[in-house]
Parts: C-alpha cells; sequence; structure tokens
C-alpha cells in the first residue's frame, strides 16, 4: 500500500516539477548544481506532507504521551522506546525534562534517546528505493533502546520514580517553537518552517556530494577515505551523532542513500544522535558528571552496535 502510493505520488510529483527540471536544467550551471537542485525540489512536497502529519500528533497526543510514561513505571523504557521511533523534534526534549523531575530513569532517558529517529524515516520515506532501510533501522534502534534501557537500570539500580517538582524553563524545539505550550498556528506554520529548514540541509548536503563525487571521480577520495577508516567508521559517525542538530540525521541519511557510509556506520551515528535533548541535558542538568555519564553510555552503545553490525559486513 505504502509503495503504490509513493509511486502514485512521484508520478504526480515528476508531472509537476516537468517544466521546472527542465527550466532549471536549460540554465548555464553545472550539472552537479543543477541535479542537485532537481532532487531535493521533488521530495519538497512530500516532506511538507509528512511533517503535517507529525505536527497533528505532536498537538494532539503529546500530552497524552508524557502523562502515560509519567505513569507507566517500569513499561517507561519500552513505551518510551517506541514512541521515540516516531519523527519528531521534541519528545528528546520532554523526555529529558520528564528526567529531571525524576518521572524517568538513565536507562528510560538513555533508551529514549537511542530511540529518537529525528529525520531519519522522512527522508527515507521521500525515496522509495531506500524503503528498503526503514525497518531494519527502526527495528535494531527499538530492540537496542528497550534492551539497553533496562540492562543499564539493572546495572546502576536507577529506580527513581518519586516526581520531583522542579521549576523547569520552557523549551524551544529546533524551529524555536514552544514545546510545552501548543498553538493551533502551529500546525500550519511549524511544518512548513521545518520542511524549509530540513529541505536547506537536504540541498546544501546534496550540492557537496554532488561536487565531491564530480571532482573525485565518482566518490574515490570520500569512499577511500572511509575504507580507510575500516573499523573506525562507526566510531566517527557515533560523536558526530552527537551534535544536538537535526542536520546531523539529514547528513547520515543523505550519505547513507548516495553510498558513502555503509549502513553500520550510518545506524551508529543515528543511535548516538539524540537531537536537541543532549543541548537541554547539558543546559538545565546542573549535575556536570550525570549528563557525561548519560552521555558516555550513549556514544559508547552506539560504537559497540555499530561495530558489532560492520563484523557482519553490513
Amino acid at each position: 500500500m505504502i509503495i503504490q502510493f509513493l509511486n502514485l505520488y512521484n508520478s504526480i510529483n515528476e508531472g509537476i516539477f516537468n517544466n521546472l527540471d527542465n527550466f532549471i536544467t536549460s540554465i548555464y550551471l553545472p550539472e552537479w548544481f543543477t541535479d542537485a537542485i532537481i532532487d531535493s525540489l521533488h521530495i519538497l512536497p512530500f516532506l511538507f506532507v509528512v511533517f503535517v502529519i507529525i505536527e497533528i500528533v505532536e498537538y494532539f497526543f503529546t500530552n497524552k504521551i508524557n502523562n502515560l510514561i509519567k505513569t507507566s513505571e517500569k513499561y517507561s523504557i519500552i513505551l518510551g522506546s517506541t514512541l521515540a521511533i516516531i519523527p519528531q523534534c521534541g519528545f528528546s526534549i520532554i523526555a529529558t525534562s520528564l528526567y529531571f523531575k525524576r518521572y524517568l530513569t538513565k536507562g528510560a532517558l538513555i533508551a529514549i534517546y537511542l530511540a529518537t529517529s529525528d529525520e531519519a524515516i522522512p527522508i527515507l520515506l521521500s525515496q522509495p528505493n531506500t524503503l528498503h532501510y526503514i525497518i531494519p533501522i527502526i527495528s535494531i534502534k527499538i530492540l537496542v533502546a528497550i534492551s539497553a534501557g533496562y540492562l543499564i537500570d539493572f546495572i546502576l539500580k536507577d529506580n527513581k520514580y518519586i516526581p520531583i517538582k522542579e521549576n523547569i524553563e520552557e523549551h524551544s524545539g529546533c524551529c524555536h517553537h514552544s514545546i510545552d505550550e501548543k498553538h493551533p498556528k502551529e500546525l500550519i506554520i511549524h511544518p512548513i518552517k521545518h520542511t524549509i529548514n530540513i529541505f536547506s540541509f537536504i540541498l546544501l548536503i546534496t550540492i557537496l556530494l554532488n561536487f565531491f563525487i564530480d571532482i573525485c571521480l565518482k566518490y574515490s577520495f570520500i569512499h577511500n577515505l572511509f575504507h580507510n577508516l575500516k573499523y573506525f567508521a562507526p566510531v566517527f559517525t557515533s560523536i558526530i551523532g552527537l551534535i544536538p542538530n537535526c542536520a546531523i540525521s539529514v547528513g547520515l541519511t543523505m550519505l547513507l542513500i548516495n553510498g558513502t557510509l555503509n549502513f553500520s556506520s550510518v545506524i551508529a551515528g543515528l543511535l548516538s544522535n539524540a537531537g536537541l535533548g543532549i543541548l537541554i541535558l547539558f543546559k538545565d542538568n546542573k549535575n556536570l558528571q550525570d549528563s557525561t555519564k548519560i552521555i558516555s553510555i550513549l556514544l559508547c552503545i552506539s560504537i559497540i552496535i555499530g561495530l558489532i553490525l560492520q563484523s557482519f559486513n553490513l
């Protein structure tokens, strides 16, 4: 059903953009540059539709999800990991705030960080030839998140489910919209802003990739770089994944689509990429040692899973 819908979407999309594509290619610009513009423009409408759906889910169900996680106690790891896989920029921020209030354990918070998908799923959905990556990515992230969450709590004996009232300041999402307060106008305004932001990231990354392809003889330089890294590639991407910006997940996904990075290295980066949640963790947590411990565990798990997958030549 999904594949048929995407094929229909692509047919309509090609018809709509046909004249625009011809106009862009007629401009006296390098082919690698015009190809990047055309490829990016084709996924623009689909990204907007996906982000509208995500915004609707966030607007109507965020409070219910928060209350469910607060009261789920021992099942918060399973629930949080499952919900975190849904693309939304504010969930890791909400989870971090719940951790400060002692509604979540370290295991639950790290599980949510590991499962957070950010922009990877919408970008893969926008291109039918990459659909086969979606189920493996979702399955691995959820499985790793749940297993790691319970293991961490078992080892650290972190069972702090006693609510502590704290005055945590209101947080903003990736597009400077409120995470704690929802407004009806954001049902359209935020998806537009988010679509423009992600489109800008995709366009920039695609232009850079096409440029490197053109001057480096079809990926030779980039491919050799990561080939020479060998087992260090997942380590590198895991560290990069810690950067609290949705552009990182966009970049990793685009590198996977273009064949520059293998699956195991991208998974490692996507596991450690918890979006703005990491930024809030260091910004609002007065215990720097606690924040460092959480990030260290997150990074180690991401690297280990990446290396394990790489050992199977994935």
